[in-house]
Order: C-alpha cells, then structure tokens, then sequence
C-alpha cells in the first residue's frame, strides 16, 4: 500500500473520530435535568434537519440531474422520491424494532417538578440518531478517501471540515443514551461507532463498492439518508423534547444546532 493511499485513510480516520469529541460530552455531564436533556434534543434535531435539507438532499438531487444529462425534472423527482422512501424505511424499521424494557429505570427529574421516566424512549432515538448518522458517514468516508486519494491537499481540507460537523453529531447520539441508561461509556460507545462508520465506508466503499458506486446511485442513497434524518428528528427528537415541557428551550437547542452545522459546512467550502 503506496503513502498516497495511507495518507487518504488517515484522513478518513481523523475525519470520522471526531465525532468522539461530540460523544465525551456525556463524561462532563454532572446531573440528568430535564432543561440540559430539552435542548441537547433539539440541538441534535437542528443538527440533523439542517444537513438533511441544506447539504444532502441537494448533493444528491444535483448528482442525479448531473447523471440524467441535465434533466431538471426527472434528476429532482428521482432525488424527491428516494427522500420520502428513507422516511418510510425507518419509520417502518421504527415500528418493527420492540420497545426495549429497562430494568434499571431512574427518574430524570428537575427541582421542584415531579420525575420524568421514559428511559426506553430515550435509548430508541439514541440508537436510531445512531444508525442514520452511521448511514450518512459510510458514503461520507468513501467521498473523503476517494478526494484525498486525488488530491491529498483538498482531501486535507475536506477532511478537517467533517472532522468539525462531526462533533455536534457526536453529542446528537450521545446525549439521549446517557440520559437513558446513566452509562457514560455507554452513550459514548453508540456515538463513537457512529464515527467509525467513516473509515469503514472508505475501506470497504473504495475495494468493494466504489466500482458500482455510480453518481445515479450515491444520489439515491444520500437523499434517502437524508430522509431518514428528517423522520427521525420529526418523529423522535422535536416531540421528545415538547413532552419535558421546555418549549422554547428545545427550539433554542434547533437553532443553535443549524447555527453549528452551518459553520462548519461554509469551513467546507
């Protein structure tokens, strides 16, 4: 394996262990109140909904009028169509999964208001926050490689700029696990492996799948992560941070999520 290729899955790697500067937020995390749990949802919600409709769903309808010569109309629909059919994959996935029983159900609960105990609920958006970020970096990682493997230069660039979007990303997975379970190490493993989802995109997008991987396809897949973001915050984050109560706190946690992930896609330009 020549430098070239070494130095473009470094990159990768350093991209995708980023997201475990987001996940260590659990470890400094001192109680469960309800206004930290509140805001980091909507955090993770703005986080998620911004990149879905700002970066990835059109990268992917670009790709896909690229792809059908320019064809507005038919690139738009195809990218429109796969996006609704990611919001029907998790929601169906989110019917199929069972509720998780938690034996050692802990009361979250602020001063002066009486205790909040959906522990279960909690751990399902963690896992599928999880699962719908490690989809959007396994493409992620194969982009960042394949980049740096051309250019090592712009790879570096790029590179650093995911390494920074994936810090919020990190603390949108992490946060409701702990809140959870009360496991740190747990809540940081989830988000971690979230991360680590990008260096194996690079590894087994670039041997296996980068021959197949056609603009057609990538465009697809992506406006399908997108979708699943999308539900996800609409079905699980936004309205789990309305039942605690904080209205106004959560929608400042979207803000300033959107106001993060914008930063650090301008870095990417």
């Amino acid at each position: 394996m020549d430098d070239k290729v070494l130095l473009a899955f470094f990159l990768t790697v350093l991209a995708g262990l980023a997201t475990g500067i987001g996940s260590a937020i659990a470890f400094f995390v001192k109680d469960k109140s309800v206004r930290l749990l509140t805001f980091a949802m909507g955090f993770a919600a703005g986080v998620m909904l911004y990149v879905s409709f700002v970066e990835i769903l059109p990268h992917s309808i670009e790709e896909l009028v690229a792809y059908y010569d320019d064809n507005e109309r038919l690139g738009t629909t195809y990218g429109v169509l796969a996006f609704f059919v990611g919001m029907l994959l998790v929601g169906i996935i989110d019917k199929i999964i069972p509720h998780a029983e938690n034996p050692h159900e802990f009361a979250i609960q602020e001063p002066g208001k009486p205790p909040v105990q959906q522990p279960e609920k909690l751990m399902r958006i963690g896992v599928l926050t999880a699962l719908a970020l490690a989809l959007h970096n396994f493409p992620e990682g194969m982009a960042t490689f394949v980049t740096a493997l051309d250019d090592p230069q712009l790879g570096t660039t790029i590179a650093i700029a995911i390494a920074i979007h994936n810090i919020p990303e990190g603390i949108a997975v992490s946060m409701p696990i702990y809140f959870a379970t009360g496991n740190r190490f747990q809540a940081f493993k989830y988000s971690f492996l979230s991360g680590v989802v990008e260096p194996l995109g690079a590894v087994v997008g670039y041997w296996v799948l980068y021959p197949y991987m056609t603009p057609n396809v990538m465009g697809l897949l992506l406006a399908g992560v997108a979708g699943i973001m999308v539900f996800i915050s609409l079905d699980q984050l936004l309205p789990a941070a309305e039942e605690y109560g904080e209205h106004h706190l959560s929608i400042y946690g979207v803000v300033l999520g959107m106001i993060v992930m914008a930063g650090s896609l301008i870095l990417m330009l």
